[in-house]
């Protein structure tokens, strides 16, 4: 396994909520400044997300490799790799529950008047408090530092989803006034059919998971 393993997951991080609430910044009075506060609060926390789970599965898997010398070799490995399945299938299910949600949030409503500030503090919050988040940053962490890679293999997984959030923004510095369709059917695109490129994504990675529970079985 390779950093780039995990990079697909990427997508199913931004993809709904927070990829429209990208393009509500970058249609709103301060479109740049309040576009990147969102980024850098959304950076922050996957950053913090992604490494609290690899530390947590460094530490548990040093333990685990104390004990074994102790006890007679075990490896831990299956182990970690049933618990991110785990966190696949549920994420999953989470995703497959909120398919079928209609309408924007209320709260949508204020973002036109974003400014840098409130719009880090969105994207801070945005990604602590939903569940897919969370379970793809915990299954992220976690599968890295199973395969025994170093912190930063975590960087490119994170770059590519901040990436993916200020693809708003990079519409708007490009295409100018004409950036208003694209954000659009980028808007569009989020709000109906994003759970179906999620689903085959997390399946995907769920195969690779398998895998290396067979190969290490």
């Amino acid at each position: 396994m390779t950093f780039l393993t995990v990079l697909p997951l990427a997508v199913v991080m931004v993809a709904g909520t927070q990829l429209v609430v990208a393009v509500f910044l970058a249609s709103s009075d301060r479109p740049r400044a309040a576009s990147l506060g969102f980024l850098a609060g959304a950076g922050l926390v996957i950053t913090v997300g992604v490494t609290v789970a690899w530390l947590l599965v460094r530490l548990v898997g040093g333990v685990a490799t104390d004990a074994s010398d102790v006890a007679g070799r075990v490896d831990s490995g299956p182990v970690i790799d049933l618990v991110v399945l785990a966190l696949l299938v549920s994420l999953a299910v989470v995703v497959w529950l909120r398919r079928n949600r209609a309408g924007r949030p209320r709260w949508l409503r204020s973002i036109g008047h974003a400014d840098p500030r409130w719009a880090l503090r969105l994207g801070a919050l945005l990604f602590v408090v939903t569940p897919t988040d969370d379970l793809i940053m915990a299954a992220v962490g976690a599968s890295v530092a199973r395969h025994g890679l170093p912190w930063w293999h975590l960087l490119p997984f994170v770059l590519l989803t901040v990436t993916l959030l200020a693809l708003p923004l990079l519409a708007l510095l490009l295409l100018g006034h004409r950036a208003a369709r694209v954000l659009t059917r980028m808007r569009e695109w989020a709000e109906g059919h994003a759970w179906v490129v999620n689903e085959v994504l997390i399946a995907f990675f769920a195969v690779l998971t398998v895998l290396d529970l067979i190969r290490t079985g």
